[in-house]
């Protein structure tokens, strides 16, 4: 990992729109950006075009890369559209249906009357049952019955089933029935992807288990198939760099890493931005943020506090419950393309359908006949008639007659009074979500910067910072392309975990040790398989606890070195009541799963100094009219990419560049600071 063989760093964040890519070089600290339209059919070429146009701006060769870094999205959609591989899973007799029972709860803000349960990604005609039985010590109560696993495997494989899950009760402990149950289907059918639940999440809960298992090899063979035509066009242009993958977790993880566990990918995308954000926080001098992702059909919105962002053990992913360590991330769908429509009670609902690229907003002149947040910004003036530098111009008439016949004419209302109630929507909607993932989480939203960033992002971002109380937000250079500079920061990173239930008084700190040690034993074959430096390693202790008769717990560091959890249990005295305004410090607390967090450190990158600029008034490239709340004024067009470090300037103003435009209101000041981060504070 010497900084003099991993000069040139390149990274693909693939979205449903476009794939936007970062070259860096880590010797003189420039970067170049580019954007390559996606192509959902097959991701790679979307990749391959935009690896190529970075190149061609720098004037290098594939062959000069010395790492690729790549955020993903196949593993989200395959999940979120229910489009993964036929599954088969192989589960303890008596289990057979713990997939359909789930938490017999219903989604957040769903209609109980009315919610129809959604198809499992396993129906109850391929989950098969298994005689095995081990205790919660691990202690065999009943064999494993592998003339049965043979039995049910030689159907699987006549009807063509290649994807096979395993989670028997208890496996988190002893993991030899599931190893036993893998032998006889590989004998029996060797093509078969074989999925273990001790291998995939080794914790107890048998529902978030066995989904998480069935899952993983549910998007095993197109994620597998997908990185390797990644490396196959990457070797095809003379790339040898090693592929890294981002993880939900943060983290980067080799490809082959990625094909082992691919299910680990499936907040890939989304992830990559949360890094950025912190990374654009830090160097504005801010180590509290919220940054929010305002792509066009939805709205990423992360919280980090204190210089880290915040890691949750309860995600999920369509519906479905994931509980790996995963980057705590809300997501509403509401973006740029998001369709504004009115019910037939007369409420007006923006999102979630969306335009998507094609058609795309009325204003794109694409065929696209509905009303978006798009559209109502043009109406209004919030963006210039022209996109992209000029290259893409917007189709004014076409956004007022769309917004004028879904949406004003319904209502009684002008166009542009119909295009500002859309906007309010928008963001009403987004401040609710980010109230979600501070407020909810004990966190005052008026104590956090924003970092606004996604194509839609600056054009949002002052408006909720005003709803929240929020005094600054913090534009960065390329607002568009922020999550592949996130790709760039990030480090290799992966988390192990294990089911370790420890009740008080008697809390044995002797398997609270040999577990921690197990656990690190796998964490240094990581670091050996990624090739990463002793002095590169960093493994941290974290622990979940929860007071006795919880229902579930709270993660946080393992506050000693010798393993006694007297200082543990008093930090999470603290965490609960941060969390929920109380503590029972009377109440016995249970230490449930120990976890190790494994690193390994790149050498930093430093943000590339903003060069100085000229003065303001030169940077002035139009005039035009925009509708604020008081009325519609005459305002200057200011030029990004012409703003210099020290540049400061009151608004009302637009700020475009490539790939955004910045809406400044009346009562904001913008100053541009060292990093090329633009920073706009009320005033």
């Amino acid at each position: 990992m010497e900084a003099n063989t991993l000069r040139y760093a390149i990274a693909v964040d693939t979205g449903g729109t476009f794939t936007d890519v970062t070259l860096f070089d880590r010797q003189t600290g420039r970067n170049w950006t580019a954007k390559a339209p996606s192509t959902p059919s097959d991701p790679s070429i979307g990749f391959m075009d935009g690896i190529a146009s970075a190149l061609e701006q720098a004037g290098l060769a594939a062959d000069e890369l010395a790492q690729v870094f790549h955020g993903t999205t196949v593993a989200t959609n395959l999940i979120l559209e229910g489009k993964g591989a036929k599954v088969a899973l192989l589960i303890t007799a008596g289990f057979k249906h713990v997939l359909e029972i789930g938490r017999q709860d219903i989604p957040r803000n769903a209609n109980m009357f009315d919610w129809v349960k959604p198809k499992r990604p396993v129906p109850p005609e391929q989950v098969f049952e298994i005689p095995e039985r081990l205790d919660l010590d691990g202690n065999v109560l009943e064999p494993l019955d592998q003339e049965a696993v043979r039995r049910i495997v030689q159907d699987l494989r006549a009807q063509g089933i290649d994807a096979i899950a395993v989670c028997f009760l208890h496996s988190f402990t002893e993991p030899k029935h599931e190893q036993q149950a893998r032998a006889i289907i590989l004998e029996e059918h060797p093509d078969a992807l074989v999925s273990l639940s001790s291998e995939v999440l080794r914790v107890f809960r048998e529902y978030e288990r066995s989904m998480a298992t069935a899952l993983n090899v549910y998007v095993m063979q197109a994620v597998t198939q997908y990185v390797a035509n990644l490396r196959e066009r990457l070797e095809g242009v003379g790339a040898a760099a090693p592929l890294l993958i981002m993880k939900s977790n943060g983290g980067v993880v080799s490809a082959a890493e990625v094909q082992r566990v691919p299910v680990h990918t499936a907040l890939s995308g989304p992830a990559a931005g949360v890094v950025g954000a912190r990374f654009v926080g830090a160097t504005a001098g801010f180590d509290d943020v919220i940054g929010i992702d305002i792509g066009g059909t939805s709205a990423d919105i992360c919280l980090v506090k204190d210089g880290q962002h915040t890691v949750s053990g309860n995600g999920r992913v369509g519906g479905w419950p994931l509980p790996f360590p995963m980057l705590d991330i809300h997501t509403v769908g509401t973006g740029g393309g998001s369709i504004a429509s009115v019910s037939s009670d007369g409420a007006l609902t923006v999102g979630p359908a969306s335009a998507g690229a094609v058609p795309g907003p009325a204003c794109y002149g694409r065929g696209g006949g509905a009303a978006t947040v798009t559209d109502a910004h043009l109406v209004l003036g919030h963006v210039p008639p022209y996109l992209l530098g000029g290259g893409m111009r917007l189709d004014l008439d076409a956004a007022r007659q769309a917004i004028d016949k879904h949406v004003a004419q319904p209502l009684g209302l002008e166009i542009e009074a119909a295009a500002r109630g859309i906007i309010a929507i928008s963001n009403n909607d987004m401040v609710g979500a980010i109230r979600v993932i501070s407020i909810e989480r004990g966190h005052d939203p008026r104590d956090f910067a924003l970092v606004a960033f996604g194509g839609a992002g600056p054009l949002h971002g002052v408006a909720l910072a005003e709803l929240l109380g929020t005094r600054t937000v913090i534009v960065p250079p390329h607002p568009g392309v922020l999550s592949a500079l996130g790709l760039l920061v990030s480090q290799l990173r992966t988390d192990y975990a294990r089911t370790c239930l420890q009740t008080p008084p008697d809390y044995d700190v002797a398997q609270i040790a040999a577990t921690y040690g197990e656990l690190k034993a796998e964490a240094e074959a990581w670091f050996e398989r990624e090739n990463v430096p002793p002095s590169a390693r960093k493994v941290s202790h974290h622990a979940s606890l929860r007071y006795r008769h919880q229902g579930f717990e709270l993660r946080l560091p393992w506050a000693s070195d010798d393993f006694s959890p007297d200082a543990t249990l008093e930090a999470f005295h603290r965490l609960h009541e941060q969390l929920y305004t109380f503590a029972q410090r009377d109440t016995a607390v249970e230490i449930v799963t120990l976890h190790v967090v494994a690193e390994g450190h790149f050498d930093r990158i430093e943000p590339s100094v903003w060069p100085s600029g000229r003065s303001v008034a030169d940077t002035v490239i139009d005039h035009l009219p925009v509708s604020f709340d008081a009325g519609r004024r005459t305002v200057p067009v200011y030029d990004r990419m012409k703003l210099g470090a020290g540049t400061d300037f009151a608004g009302p103003a637009l700020i475009v560049q490539l790939d955004t435009t910045t809406l400044i209101p009346e009562g904001h000041r913008v100053s541009c600071d060292h990093f090329g981060n633009l920073i706009i504070a009320a005033r």
